[in-house]
């Protein structure tokens, strides 16, 4: 193998490794945002909750379907958040997130 090979090799590599980080990283906001969300609503069951925002996921590509059951089940209990706080309160957990897989937490 020749030297270009074996670089070319790393960043597939490395791509790969970034993608499943992403991937991971999503999941942990994603359960994070689930407890976020059970506790504004005073939810008993903060893990049963948590598990069905993570699956919700799975319903499309990106995050808006996520978005959607969060920020349609706060209204739905009465809790007043604006779209605008979900959002956020998503990406500061999608950070917090990588901060821990980084760590290796």
């Amino acid at each position: 193998m020749t030297t270009f090979d074996d670089r070319e090799q790393a960043f597939e590599r490395k791509f790969a490794n970034d993608q499943e980080l992403e991937f991971k990283a999503t999941a942990r906001r994603n359960r994070l945002l689930g407890e976020w969300a059970a506790g504004l609503m005073g939810l008993a069951t903060v893990e049963e909750y948590a598990r069905a925002v993570v699956k919700s996921d799975f319903e499309q590509p990106g995050d808006e379907d996520v978005f959607r059951k969060v920020f349609e089940d706060l209204k739905g209990s009465g809790v007043a958040a604006s779209e605008g706080e979900v959002r956020m309160k998503m990406a500061e957990l999608l950070a917090f997130a990588r901060e821990q897989l980084r760590a290796g937490e």
